[in-house]
């Protein structure tokens, strides 16, 4: 694999950091702010919904931007995104400086994606584009955490600080280490929207909203539901974030592997299958702190080893319009977690935040069978064809 393919992952670092850090600080910004836990939690969903909104309309309109300068532009809107926020004194306001920061999240982790595909091989797509997200498992690995444990000492406004830093520093290392990418070749506008309607794709990016709003419900109020299930609090709930977000590095790992090597269908089938199983049980489970650290890490794993082999599968199924299938992607992604934000506000304030796990399940099996109905037609034309034709099981891997 590239050496460079890790520079964009820290650049994805940044920008996942920068959309998560909200989870780790949320008890902190409602007692700054005096807001409750439920309207501090809307920060993210303003940020997930700003990203989905965004993305693909900035990928149309950077579309003939040399990569790596639009890598570089983009963790520098971030930067200023979190450095306002850093300076917010209302609510308001930081709801406003999450959209700028939204802004440079939506440019970068699709054109990091498509760049780690370039520079790599074909048969290491599925660990380039793991290794990318691997920068955003990090951001739960480090960076959530972190949040949590330095949000009492330096307040919401020192967090964000630190987060614009790295999100520079990001930006510089991007610069100085990644090559220069000319744009991919000019797609017309009716090329583009025939990807965007092919009823594959649109049922494989409404997997991805599903499967995200199961994964984000719980996760954006990780906080009090631990606090409440396991009774854990303060520095107990950074350690249990860090083995959640250990399990999602190695589970994104993992899934960009077994992507390689079984084709995608296989690892989204096991990722939502387990991740249902998880959330179901939740309750049940997540009763002490040692069971709960357990349950932390296995979750992770699940829940991030989706990303790969969708991504997988979407390139593949793209060809040339990749740069408008992944930034679509990314919109179905943080639509997700924009309406696990809505819905689990809503679980929490009309039935309890005990209920959160339970009815994200409910979106998960969902999302299990949205996916079969959009793996199916590939698998009836290979059956109806009485033949091994060689497009439909490279569609059918991704």
């Amino acid at each position: 694999m590239s050496p460079r393919t890790y520079l964009l992952a820290l650049g994805a670092f940044t920008v996942g950091t920068s959309g998560y850090i909200v989870s780790g600080i949320l008890p902190e910004v409602s007692r700054e702010l005096g807001v409750s836990i439920a309207t501090a939690g809307q920060l993210g969903t303003v940020f997930a919904i700003a990203l989905a909104i965004a993305a693909p309309l900035l990928a149309a309109f950077t579309g003939r931007w040399e990569r790596r300068r639009l890598l570089v532009v983009a963790l520098l809107v971030s930067a200023l995104g979190n450095a306002l926020a850093a300076v917010a004194p209302t609510y308001e306001l930081l709801l406003v400086t999450r959209v700028i920061a939204a802004l440079g999240a939506a440019v970068y982790t699709p054109t990091a994606t498509g760049f780690a595909t370039v520079l790599n091989p074909p048969e290491r797509r599925g660990r380039a584009v793991a290794m990318v997200f691997g920068g955003l498992t990090l951001a739960l690995v480090i960076g959530v955490p972190s949040g949590n444990l330095l949000s009492g000492p330096l307040g919401y406004h020192g967090v964000f600080a630190l987060v614009a830093a790295v999100s520079v520093l990001g930006a510089v290392a991007v610069r100085l280490g990644v090559p220069a990418v000319a744009a991919p070749a000019a797609v017309g506008l009716r090329a583009r929207l025939a990807v965007a309607a092919d009823r594959r794709v649109l049922l494989l990016l409404g997997v991805t909203v599903l499967g995200v709003l199961a994964a984000m419900a719980p996760f954006t109020y990780i906080a009090p539901l631990l606090s409440a299930s396991s009774g854990a609090h303060g520095a107990t709930i950074s350690f249990l974030l860090v083995g959640y977000g250990i399990g999602a590095t190695v589970g994104n790992t993992l899934g960009g592997r077994a992507t390689d090597r079984f084709g995608s269908p296989l690892p989204l089938f096991t990722a939502l299958g387990a991740s249902v199983l998880l959330l179901a049980t939740l309750p049940f489970t997540v009763v002490s702190v040692p069971a709960a650290a357990v349950v932390m890490f296995v979750w992770g794993m699940f829940t991030w080893s989706f990303n790969p082999p969708m991504q997988h599968h979407l390139i593949g199924l793209a060809g040339a319009n990749s740069g408008l299938l992944l930034s679509l992607n990314a919109s179905a992604i943080y639509l997700g977690v924009g309406l696990s934000g809505l819905s689990g506000g809503f679980v929490i304030s009309h039935v309890g935040i005990e209920a959160l796990a339970p009815v994200a399940a409910v979106a998960g099996l969902v999302a299990v069978a949205v996916l079969v109905a959009a793996l199916r037609p590939v698998r009836e034309v290979a059956a109806e064809d009485g033949r091994e034709d060689r497009q439909v099981p490279e569609l059918a891997r991704g």
